[in-house]
């Protein structure tokens, strides 16, 4: 009888826990459905340029990145480190010696939207603190663009589970991927960010969603300069001695700076 009871019990377990990641998988789902046109590509040409003493050396990359509309005229969030070659590079050469030193110039900057359409765009603000760029088409759209609006978030709880989208490259033909992760850990200060688990293929640049549908928040990238620790505990992240984790910026963060990224548009 003990065992059958036990059966029965465990019977129930898994039927609750299949229960709910078929309705986790259902609420992603819509979530894709109904934000992922929101989710864009951006390409960039870089002229970088690293000075050492009196001597300059050049050189030209192209970059593809990830970026979320987050207005109808075309405003559009970027992890800064995704874009800019020099944001990592200072911080390594400032570690390393004195009279050296990283810069970047953004020679042509386009939106490539779900559909393929290119619109040439201009970076309006740079904050690098956030590790946030803010991108803009250089003329207003023909339509508005299907944007997410941030000031509809909510805050969320130790391991509460979220969903996240990313725009793929174009070895996968651009595809937008959803995943799920959970709350991690929440950190205050210096500035308040939520910590995703590992997984999925969430990058620099994405949105993160509540289970409600609601947003939480950009995905960017926090680093530190080497100060003598290797690694940020647990977290896989790093490049060389330089910790780098994904964190998820407050979409109240974002919203503040994103006013003066569209007056700066204006």
């Amino acid at each position: 009888m003990k065992i059958m009871l036990s059966a029965l019990v465990a019977l129930t377990l898994v039927g609750d826990l299949w229960a709910a990641d078929a309705d986790a998988a259902a609420v992603g789902r819509e979530v894709h459905a109904k934000n992922q046109e929101a989710i864009v590509t951006i390409r960039l040409v870089v002229k970088s340029t690293m000075t050492l003493g009196g001597s300059a050396r050049e050189s030209e990359s192209k970059i593809a990145t990830v970026g979320t509309v987050i207005d109808p005229s075309g405003l559009t969030v970027v992890s800064l480190a995704t874009m800019d070659p020099s944001v990592f590079a200072r911080m390594v050469l400032r570690s390393m010696r004195q009279g050296i030193s990283a810069d970047s110039e953004f020679k042509d900057v386009r939106i490539v939207l779900a559909d393929n359409t290119e619109l040439p765009a201009t970076i309006v603000l740079r904050d690098r603190d956030l590790d946030v760029a803010f991108v803009r088409p250089v003329e207003k759209p023909a339509r508005a663009l299907a944007a997410i609006d941030l000031t509809k978030a909510r805050e969320p709880r130790l391991l509460d589970e979220i969903i996240s989208l990313n725009r793929l490259g174009t070895v996968a033909n651009r595809a937008v991927t959803v995943s799920l992760h959970r709350i991690d850990a929440l950190i205050e200060r210096p500035r308040p960010f939520y910590l995703p688990s590992p997984g999925g293929y969430s990058s620099g640049g994405s949105p993160v969603f509540g289970m409600d549908g609601a947003p939480i928040g950009i995905i960017l990238i926090r680093s530190a300069p080497p100060d003598g620790e290797t690694g940020m505990g647990s977290t896989p992240w790093s490049l060389g001695s330089l910790p780098v984790v994904p964190v998820i910026v407050p979409a109240a963060d974002l919203i503040e700076v994103a006013k003066q990224a569209l007056e700066a548009g204006r």
